[in-house]
């Protein structure tokens, strides 16, 4: 039984496997068909976060597999009616696969550690594996190997930026972060990409134009995640300057591309003219969600497509 917490948990060529499956399903996809390799199976989804992406896709994703999904909202108590052990072992009894949806990945971790079926991370603070596998998947179809061009992240150093910095680290893409003084990656995450991923070449600056020079892709995410909404006003002025808008996309190559995991904050970490133009691809970014969650799903439960 395997379980996806971070990126790191996975191989190269485990991604390459699960990145292969994701395009024969995609392909299959769009041809109309829904090949039910899953059939039977069920999928647990308990959240803590509301969602419109992780939830609908990992459901669509699993009934296009022929399985059947549960949904698990605060009204299940966990956390609160019962102890984290106890409803991952009686969970895991009904169900083939938990996702969960956490404030803290402390909570992931502690719901692995007593489930005996697979978990998968569909958000913590430390985490989104499942949203680094699509953006990486995504820039794939766009320019093919990954290995040797430079993924430019610009804003916090959060969830989304640390699974990304592992999956570069995985695929041999380079990765380049701009982040203000005490909004970059803390020194046990650098400890711990030098230990998972000794191979990642990262430039970590503080100044937003030097980060895009040369880069393939320029991804942002929004400056204050659910759970930080008290610091809305001070990160505000703390990343006035790394906002993602014409000027600093036109420091990037020509053809650079724009991703953002969404939902966006527009006017704030992002404009307009760049979200909406040609070089964005976050919709593509925001459907292949479906698309690899189902390739991850097919390859933990162990199905063939």
């Amino acid at each position: 039984m395997r379980n996806l917490l971070t990126v790191a948990d996975l191989s190269s060529a485990e991604i390459d496997r699960i990145f292969a499956i994701t395009e024969d399903l995609k392909t299959k996809y769009t041809q109309g068909r829904r090949d039910a390799l899953l059939p039977g199976r069920v999928m647990a989804l308990l959240f803590e976060k509301p969602s419109l992406r992780t939830r609908v896709s990992f459901e669509a994703g699993m009934t296009n597999l022929g399985g059947s999904s549960i949904f698990l909202g605060q009204e299940a108590g966990f956390g609160s009616r019962e102890s984290v052990a106890d409803f991952a072992r009686v969970l895991s009894q009904y169900a083939d696969v938990i996702v969960l949806r956490a404030f803290k990945h402390e909570t992931a971790t502690e719901l692995a550690k007593y489930s005996t079926c697979a978990v998968i991370n569909g958000l913590t603070d430390a985490a989104h594996p499942c949203q680094a596998l699509a953006d990486l998947y995504t820039l794939k179809e766009h320019i093919g190997r990954l290995k040797g061009h430079t993924l430019a992240y610009v804003g916090d150093g959060n969830n989304v930026a640390r699974s990304l910095a592992e999956g570069c680290g995985r695929v041999g893409l380079k990765f380049a972060i701009a982040a203000p003084k005490g909004y970059q990656f803390d020194n046990e995450f650098r400890m711990h990409l030098k230990q998972e991923v000794p191979q990642l070449e990262m430039l970590e600056t503080t100044d937003p134009a030097e980060a895009v020079r040369g880069a393939v892709a320029v991804y942002t995410d929004v400056w204050t995640s659910m759970g930080q909404e008290k610091e809305s006003a001070e990160r505000r002025k703390v990343f006035a300057d790394y906002q993602v808008n014409e000027k600093l996309m036109a420091k990037a190559p020509e053809g650079t591309l724009f991703l953002h995991c969404l939902p966006a904050h527009r006017g704030e970490e992002v404009t307009d003219a760049v979200i909406d133009g040609p070089q964005s691809v976050v919709v593509q970014q925001a459907g292949n969600r479906l698309h690899v969650q189902k390739g991850v799903l097919a390859w933990i439960l162990g199905a063939q497509s």
